[in-house]
């Protein structure tokens, strides 16, 4: 009697009474209705489960309170009519830090004027015009002797060497001095530096690598001559060249802030510009962005974002006014964005599951009874001859 007295009680909680089958009333509206509503329910219950199945990022900004840390600048920027002999990449940033005539970590490739790489060839262009080099002390090398040559003025000490052009030139860029023509030194006469720079003519460069500065705001810049600093003003010597103009019409291929993280969208990736003036100087002004990824397992990827303006300064022929090049001026942001990838819970994917469910099944319910009973109400009038 208990046991009974139990499941009575359990039965009068059923808040899902049944109705006889003999009670049932199907239509043919309420077979369309259910048709649609589980169509609906199951698209509903695919999108919830792509969900499901893939991560979600959340974003947040916080304030950078990072110190000491460094910068990584990737680039791959080709210059179409600009040779590799001539360009030079300098960075220098507002701590007073400067990078001339950067050569590590970059590569450059010789491109001819269809964008096809030339191979490499050896720095020293061009035989040896001289037989025996010109000694610092003025007499040419003897059999019995080392070479050490002269520095043409620019030593620093007496016993210094310049053995070949690249070295005179370098020796003159310390001191701030022009090197006007290199046919007056003995190392570049004999290296034929001038026949080199006649023989790219009409050649393109193409330079890639990274630079790794401090993370503060600063610039690098491609530029032809090397460079060097006169009355705290930085200049470059381009009467080696002894060329007019300079043709800085550039493609960046890609640049970069640190390394890549999925999403990350870097606005200067194939951008193009052709020159239109004899000699121009090009402007990037970027506002760099720290940001952090995090993916699904842990793995935290210390990276940054950008945003850019451009300005272009051009000249006329003869009238080099400004230096010809493509500078990167670029300033970092305060604030830190942070990206994490998370994976929605299980039971928030099966409360949003049951959630459809019973939703799309009460929708359809609600719109199934008024159909009907409108369906009916019309059939009554009908039959009393009141519808019209």
């Amino acid at each position: 009697m208990m046991m009974e007295s139990i499941i009575g009680k359990l039965r009068s909680l059923d808040a899902y009474p049944k109705i006889n089958e003999d009670f049932y009333s199907r239509t043919l509206s309420g077979g369309v209705i259910t048709l649609a509503s589980s169509i609906v329910m199951l698209l509903l219950f695919i999108s919830e489960l792509r969900l499901y199945l893939h991560s979600v990022t959340e974003t947040k900004l916080v304030v950078d309170t990072s110190r000491g840390e460094r910068l990584r600048i990737n680039f791959d920027v080709t210059f179409p009519a600009l040779a590799c002999s001539m360009v030079s990449l300098d960075a220098m940033d507002i701590s007073g830090e400067q990078h001339l005539d950067v050569r590590h970590d970059i590569i450059k490739k010789r491109i001819d004027a269809h964008g096809n790489v030339i191979e490499t060839r050896p720095d020293t262009i061009g035989g040896p015009k001289i037989e025996r080099p010109l000694q610092r002390h003025g007499g040419r090398l003897e059999h019995n002797e080392t070479y050490c040559g002269s520095c043409f003025g620019a030593e620093t000490s007496e016993d210094e060497c310049c053995n070949n052009c690249e070295e005179v030139r370098e020796a003159y860029r310390k001191k701030g001095w022009a090197l006007s023509n290199p046919d007056l030194v003995d190392q570049c006469k004999r290296e034929g530096f001038l026949q080199m720079i006649k023989d790219e003519d009409g050649e393109g460069c193409n330079i890639y690598g990274f630079l790794d500065v401090n993370k503060v705001a600063g610039n690098f810049h491609f530029a032809p001559g090397k460079s060097f600093q006169q009355s705290n003003v930085h200049v470059h010597d381009l009467l080696a060249f002894q060329k007019d103009s300079f043709n800085i019409s550039h493609k960046i291929n890609r640049l970069a802030f640190g390394d890549y993280f999925p999403g990350v969208v870097n606005p200067l990736d194939g951008v193009e510009w052709i020159q239109q003036t004899p000699n121009a100087m090009y402007q990037y002004f970027l506002k760099v962005v720290p940001t952090v990824f995090t993916d699904v397992n842990g793995h935290t990827i210390q990276s940054n974002q950008f945003s850019v303006t451009e300005h272009v300064k051009g000249s006329e022929l003869g009238r080099l006014q400004t230096l010809p090049g493509a500078f990167f001026f670029y300033e970092l942001s305060p604030i830190k964005v942070t990206f994490t990838e998370t994976h929605v819970s299980f039971l928030h994917f099966l409360t949003n599951v049951c959630a459809i469910v019973g939703g799309v099944f009460t929708v359809s319910g609600i719109i199934d009874s008024f159909v009907y009973h409108g369906q009916k109400a019309i059939k009554k009038k009908m039959e009393i001859g009141k519808f019209s």
